[in-house]
C-alpha cells in the first residue's frame, strides 16, 4: 500500500498552539490532512480535535503507524501542562481498520433489522459481529443476514454470570462496541465500569416522565405533542449518560397509541443508527457528562 489514511482525536486542557503542533508533526512525517475540526469548551477548559489524514509515501514510503504513535505519544505529553489538570485523551486508528460491535436486543427487532440493513447495505463504518438476546425471539432474524446468534436468559441468579459470558464474547469477536438496541435489561455498575464509553443505547425520550411498560400508551393518555429517542453512552446512572444524537416528530390528538408507537420506532431506529456510525467514524468525543460530536 503507497499510502494509509488515518483518524486522530484528541481531548486536552486547552491552550494556544494545539492544532498547529498536530499539523507541523504531520508535515515532519509526510502526512497529508484531509480533515480537520476542533472544539474548545469555554465552561470546561478543554480543547477537542479530530483529525483525518493520509501518510503518504515519500522516498522510503507512507509512514508506519508505529512511527505516527511514538510521535504523538511524544507531543502529547506536552498537552497536559494546561493550568486545568493533565487530563490527556488521545486516539490514532487507520481508517480502513473496521470497528466491529455486538449488538444486544431483547423481544422489540426495528432497531436490530435496521442496523442489519444498513450493515448489508454498505452504509455503516462497523460490522455486526455477533447479536446477544435474554430471548430467543429474534435468532432467525440474525440467521437471515448471516450474523451469529448467542442467547444469553437473564435471571436474578445467573444475571453475573451472563454478564461475565457476555465480556467473553467481546473478547472473542475482538469487539469495539456494544449496542444496546432495544435490550431490557438493566446493566450492572461493574459492567458499565468495565465498558465505559464502549456502550450505546437507544430509549424513548420520554423518560423519566414516561416510565415502564407502554410508554408510548401513557404518552398517549396525557396527549404529549411531541415524541422523540435519544441514543446515549451508558452509565451506572440508568439513562442518564452522555446524549450522542436525538431524533424528534411533531404528533397531535389524531395520532392512535399504535401510530405513536410506529412513530417512535423509526425514530429510535434513525437516532441509534447515527449515533453507531458516528461512533465507528471516531466522530464522538466524551466531554464529561456530555459529547462532542464533529459531523
Amino acid at each position: 500500500m503507497s499510502e494509509r489514511e488515518y483518524v486522530l482525536t484528541l481531548s486536552c486542557p486547552d491552550s494556544r498552539g494545539i492544532v498547529a503542533a498536530v499539523a507541523n508533526l504531520m508535515s515532519d512525517h509526510g502526512c497529508n490532512i484531509t480533515e480537520s475540526q476542533q472544539y474548545g469548551d469555554h465552561y470546561t477548559g478543554r480543547f477537542f480535535l479530530r483529525m483525518q489524514f493520509v501518510a503518504e509515501a515519500g522516498e522510503r514510503g507512507p509512514a508506519d503507524e508505529d512511527t505516527l504513535r511514538a510521535a504523538f505519544a511524544s507531543l502529547a505529553g506536552d498537552f497536559g501542562r494546561g493550568e486545568n489538570g493533565s487530563f490527556v485523551e488521545w486516539s490514532l486508528q487507520a481508517r480502513d481498520v473496521r470497528p466491529r460491535m455486538i449488538v444486544m436486543v431483547s423481544k422489540f427487532g426495528h432497531c436490530l433489522n435496521d442496523l442489519l440493513y444498513r450493515q448489508r447495505s454498505g452504509l455503516l463504518d462497523i460490522d455486526i459481529a455477533a447479536v446477544v438476546s435474554n430471548h430467543p425471539d429474534l435468532e432467525f432474524l440474525a440467521d437471515s443476514y448471516g450474523v451469529d446468534f448467542h442467547h444469553l436468559p437473564i435471571t436474578p441468579r445467573n444475571k453475573k454470570e451472563q454478564e461475565e459470558r457476555l465480556l467473553e464474547l467481546v473478547d472473542v469477536y475482538d469487539v469495539d462496541l456494544v449496542v444496546l438496541a432495544r435490550y431490557m435489561q438493566v446493566l450492572s455498575e461493574q459492567l458499565c465500569a468495565k465498558m465505559s464509553g464502549r456502550v450505546i443505547n437507544i430509549h424513548h425520550s420520554f423518560l423519566p416522565s414516561f416510565k415502564g411498560a407502554r410508554p408510548y400508551h401513557q404518552a398517549h393518555t396525557r396527549g404529549v405533542k411531541l415524541i422523540g429517542a435519544t441514543a446515549h453512552y451508558v452509565t451506572a446512572d440508568l439513562d442518564e449518560g452522555p446524549i450522542i444524537e436525538q431524533e424528534v416528530s411533531r404528533v397531535d390528538h389524531t395520532h392512535s397509541p399504535e401510530q405513536l408507537t410506529a412513530i417512535g420506532r423509526d425514530l429510535e431506529s434513525v437516532a441509534l443508527a447515527r449515533a453507531v456510525n458516528w461512533h465507528a467514524q471516531r466522530r464522538v468525543l466524551l466531554n464529561g457528562s456530555k459529547t462532542v460530536i464533529f459531523d
